[in-house]
């Protein structure tokens, strides 16, 4: 017959509930880690998203100021506060500085959209239309008939459009565009 030999418990001093505590703890800031990395991944394409939709909408600042520098008769004269008859200063990042409140306002969605003309020549007064300020010339075939006057060139003026656009929580959208008006 065989007889059973109890041995003495060993004494319990807690410490695989010590380790558990700290496989807990590192789980617990694991889990507050990741839920921090998606929300700034979710934040961050939020901001994506309202720069897109911001840069769609300052495409219709663009076009409303072409529309607007298409049907001037004249460019030679301030308008408005939006148009600028010579190139204006800019500030460091080629921005315009001019008063923006002046400038005419469009709401495109939540969006509030400016914009500014002004045309790319640093000569004022502009005395000769067809030869001062010219962008492009086109060249053109000549008479050949002695004493026939030279015709001028077909030529084209070239204007700056800025646009700004400010969103609902204050962030701000720049372009600028050249556009070209033939004459």
């Amino acid at each position: 017959m065989t007889t059973l030999v109890s041995t003495p418990r060993a004494r319990q001093r807690g410490s695989s509930l010590i380790l558990v505590l700290i496989l807990l703890t590192v789980m617990l800031l694991g889990s507050l880690a990741l839920a921090r990395i998606t929300e700034v991944t979710t934040l961050a394409g939020g901001n994506a998203a309202s720069g897109d939709a911001a840069m769609q909408a300052s495409e219709v600042g663009v076009n409303t100021g072409f529309a607007a520098v298409q049907a001037m008769a004249a460019d030679d004269n301030v308008i408005g506060g939006w148009y600028f008859p010579t190139m204006q200063a800019v500030d460091a990042a080629g921005i315009p500085t001019i008063n923006w409140d002046s400038a005419p306002e469009l709401t495109v969605g939540t969006f509030r959209v400016r914009y500014a003309v002004d045309r790319l020549c640093n000569l004022t007064p502009v005395t000769d239309v067809l030869r001062q300020c010219l962008v492009k010339q086109v060249l053109q075939t000549e008479s050949n008939r002695e004493g026939a006057e030279r015709p001028d060139p077909p030529n084209s003026r070239q204007y700056r459009v800025t646009v700004r656009v400010i969103g609902s929580k204050g962030t701000q959208v720049w372009t600028q565009a050249m556009v070209t008006k033939g004459s």
